[in-house]
C-alpha cells in the first residue's frame, strides 16, 4: 500500500512538473527539488522492508539468522543484490545530483524520472493476486498487460523520450544529443536504464507464461 501511494504521488508530481515546464532545461518547478526528500524517506523505508520480508520468509523455511545480525543482513544483500544497488545508486548519486549539482537546470527530466513509479501499483497488485493464490484470474491476466504497458511506456521509453525532448529543444536530431551533453547525464542514464531492461526481460518471461497458459516455476522463498 505504502509503495503504490508513493508511486501514485511520484507520477503525478512528476506529470506536474513536465506539464509545468515547457523549456525542458531553464524552466524550474518547486516540485521537482522538494519532492526528492519524499523518494529519499521512501527509498530508506523501503530497503529496511525489503529486508524485514527477506527475514521472515527465511524464518518460515527454518534458515534465518538472527534477526539484524551480519549474517542475516549479509544474505539479504546476496539475495536482492541487483535491488539494494537500484536503491543506493538513488540515494548516494541520483539524489545529490537532483539536489545540488545539476544547480538550476533540467527540472522536466527530473520530473520524467519520477513517473517511473507508474508501474508499481500494478506490480504490487500482481504480488497480492498471486498471495491470494489468484494468479489464474482474469484480473491477474489484465493487470499482468498493464505492468507491461507501464513498465514499458515509463521505465524504457521514458530514456529515449527525455533524448527527443533535449534533441527538439535544441534543435538536434536526436542521435546527436549524446554528444551535446554532459558525460554524467549519458552514464546516469545508462546505469538507471540497465537494470530496467533486466526486469522488463523477467517481466516478459513471466508473461509468456502467464499467456501461455504454462506452469510457472515455484519460486517460493
Amino acid at each position: 500500500l505504502v509503495s503504490s501511494i508513493q508511486a501514485m504521488m511520484a507520477t503525478l508530481s512528476g506529470l506536474v512538473v513536465i506539464f509545468s515546464c515547457k523549456d525542458v532545461v531553464h524552466d524550474r518547478h518547486w516540485l521537482a527539488q522538494e519532492y526528492i526528500w519524499i523518494v529519499v524517506s521512501y527509498m530508506t523505508y523501503d530497503l529496511y522492508i525489503m529486508y524485514v520480508c527477506y527475514w521472515h520468509k527465511s524464518e518460515e523455511k527454518g534458515e534465518a539468522q538472527k534477526k539484524h545480525s551480519l549474517a542475516s543482513v549479509r544474505g539479504f544483500l546476496q539475495r536482492e543484490r541487483l535491488m539494494v544497488t537500484h536503491h543506493i545508486f538513488i540515494l548516494v548519486i541520483l539524489t545529490p545530483v537532483a539536489v545540488h549539482l545539476r544547480g538550476e537546470l533540467g527540472d522536466f527530466f527530473v520530473g520524467c524520472i519520477y513517473t517511473a513509479e507508474l508501474s508499481t501499483p500494478f506490480v504490487s497488485l500482481g504480488k497480492i493476486l498471486m498471495q491470494l493464490k489468484l494468479q489464474d484470474s482474469r484480473l491477474h491476466k489484465v493487470n499482468g498487460i498493464l505492468i507491461l504497458a507501464t513498465f514499458f511506456l515509463c521505465r524504457i521509453l521514458l530514456f529515449p523520450f527525455m533524448y527527443w525532448a533535449y534533441a527538439r529543444h535544441s534543435g538536434l536530431p536526436i542521435y546527436e544529443v549524446p554528444f551535446h551533453i554532459p558525460v554524467h547525464c549519458n552514464v546516469a542514464n545508462a546505469l538507471l536504464i540497465a537494470p530496467q531492461l533486466y526486469w522488463f526481460f523477467l517481466i516478459c518471461r513471466k508473461a509468456t507464461r502467464l499467456y501461455s497458459g504454462a506452469p510457472a516455476p515455484d519460486r517460493s522463498r
